[in-house]
């Protein structure tokens, strides 16, 4: 089921003052931080992604899939997301934690 409209909107919110966006897939979010996937937003959840960010930081999430066949991600209580200052210090330390993204190649001109 698709996010409720104000769901991304209101997360971003939560997480002002670091470098995030979202963008949209097949109804849902896929979250960015330091241009990183840090997490989905499916079904009005934030799922943010595993990492070596310190474990003790993530203890009140929960396991979860934001989608069917994904690996466990770490699914936020609502109560959680109300937690700006928690939020912004998880995310933050996801992105931290995760290599950096490889420099996109290319696309081929069509017919070449």
């Amino acid at each position: 089921m698709p996010n409720a409209p104000d769901t991304v909107p209101f997360i971003e919110d939560q997480l002002h003052g670091l470098d995030v966006r979202s963008s949209r897939m097949f109804g849902e979010a896929c979250l960015y931080c330091d241009e990183k996937v840090v997490g989905f937003i499916c079904d009005d959840t934030l799922f943010i992604k595993p990492s070596d960010a310190e474990p003790g930081l993530f203890d009140l999430t929960v396991p979860g899939k934001p989608y069917p066949g994904a690996k466990d991600y770490r699914s936020v209580p609502g109560d959680l997301l109300e937690n700006s200052e928690w939020l912004r210090k998880a995310i933050q330390a996801t992105a931290d934690a995760l290599p950096a993204s490889a420099p996109k190649k290319p696309r081929k001109a069509r017919g070449q």
